[in-house]
């Protein structure tokens, strides 16, 4: 049971604005519109239905009933998003991934689907499409991460050519298994931005999903694999990075640090990129195969808002997830301001403090529970094996077994694989699993 919040990584909540087609964006205010049973005041609403926004709309409904919380999120479909590592190297189907948004809405919970269009936490409010205004006693700021394709010249048009995919989005992701199938011979490519990313570890273990499936099928001696990041080291905790710069080593992968994708031109297979450290000068490489992550930032709606701090994350403290200027707003999950990697192992976490944080806070108690940035990334590095990286605020390893967790192990890559999902479905989403803070302290007593 320790591994559900040990293995839920790449929270990857929201698919990018550009993938929703104006059809689309213009059917969910039809339906919004339609709600009659929407009503003017919810004592907990909840903005966003990704894994933070699912779990917290559970607990408060245990806190309060279900006929006082509402859940606003215009997605139909809920996506498992860990699970894009595997469906972009051919490992898991992406039907996997999905569910419809309905079923994982608490029974009784009022489902709004619409979005947030602007806030006003001075009076207890917020609006929503087609100038529909709800008060709340309580507000759960869950609206995740968004996805910026467009800000990388030639995209998101690009992927309408072959050999080129990327993990983070429904759309695209069968694409990366494509165009990994379809390999011949010369450079693939994977790129990491400049921006705050959602899993950190994502665009590198397709990477060496990448390597391992190429082996294979007896392609990886015409292959150049090459991973190009914006940042200056492979992994921001030194124990992780060290074990995987030595398998990187050993796959013989070339490391390009302090690169940037800017444009790519997909009629010539080119991938333009910035050197970060020489500004000014740029890269033109060649490629077979090209995984994109995007660059990302905070949600259009938060951007300026009177919630979000300079950058456009939810201002909150980072140990109860109290907002920092108004007490009777909350926040979880990518869209927040918390130091630590946005994934859904950090959301686990984060849910089980908010939880006690509102309980205190309904009884006009000062919150007492604090989260310690505990997140984890699974880093898969082969079709059977996986790092179990877990961390905390300060970047220092915070792992759950009494085992060296910066090696390789199967046992790991089937959790990721198999066992997490249902986990996810039936644990995170259904607000019983806070992390695994109690698991990690039972697992080290018993040592004692």
């Amino acid at each position: 049971m320790s591994a559900v919040g040990a293995v839920f990584s790449c929270s990857c909540l929201r698919a990018g604005v550009w993938l929703l087609k104006p059809g689309m964006q213009k059917m969910s205010s039809i339906h919004t519109a339609a709600r009659c049973a929407v009503r003017d005041y919810y004592e907990v609403l909840v903005l966003g239905g990704g894994a933070g926004g699912i779990a917290m709309s559970a607990r408060m409904k245990r806190r309060v009933g279900a006929e006082n919380v509402a859940v606003v999120e215009p997605s139909k479909t809920h996506y498992y998003q860990p699970l894009w590592t595997l469906v972009g190297g051919g490992a898991k189907q992406l039907a996997a991934s999905a569910r419809p948004t309905r079923s994982v809405i608490p029974s009784g919970v009022e489902w709004i689907k619409s979005q947030v269009t602007a806030f006003d936490p001075d009076h207890n409010y917020v609006w929503l499409e087609n100038d529909i205004k709800v008060s709340y006693k309580y507000l759960i700021i869950a609206l995740g991460i968004s996805l910026h394709y467009e800000k990388i010249k030639g995209l998101p048009e690009g992927f309408n050519h072959p050999k080129i995919g990327s993990n983070y989005s429904a759309q695209t992701v069968e694409k990366t298994w494509r165009a990994l199938q379809d390999f011949k011979e010369g450079n693939a490519i994977f790129t990491f931005p400049n921006t705050p990313v959602k899993c950190a570890g994502a665009p590198q273990k397709i990477m060496y999903l990448a390597d391992a499936y190429l082996r294979k099928t007896g392609k990886r001696s015409k292959a150049n694999i090459i991973f190009n990041t914006s940042l200056g080291v492979i992994f921001a905790v030194k124990k992780y990075a060290d074990a995987l710069l030595e398998i990187i080593k050993d796959k013989n992968i070339v490391v390009n640090y302090k690169r940037n994708l800017i444009e790519v031109r997909p009629d010539k297979q080119e991938a333009v990129f910035e050197k970060l450290d020489k500004p000014g000068e740029t890269e033109v490489y060649q490629y077979e195969m090209l995984h994109v992550t995007p660059p990302m930032g905070p949600p259009a709606v938060l951007i300026n808002s009177p919630v979000s701090d300079a950058g456009g994350w939810v201002d909150v403290d980072k140990e109860t997830l109290q907002h920092k200027k108004y007490p009777n707003v909350f926040g979880i999950g990518d869209c927040t301001n918390l130091p630590t990697s946005k994934t859904a192992a950090a959301v686990a976490a984060q849910s089980g403090v908010l939880d006690k944080t509102i309980s205190l806070v309904m009884k006009n108690k000062l919150p007492v529970k604090k989260y310690d940035g505990y997140t984890s990334c699974p880093l898969v590095t082969a079709y059977n094996k996986v790092i179990l990286a877990e961390f905390d605020y300060n970047g220092q390893p915070l792992e759950t077994f009494p085992i060296d967790q910066s090696k390789e192990r199967r046992t790991m890559y089937h959790m990721k694989a198999d066992m997490m999902p249902v986990l996810y479905w039936n644990a995170l989403l259904k607000g019983y699993w806070g992390g695994p803070a109690p698991v990690r302290k039972l697992m080290h007593l018993s040592l004692k």
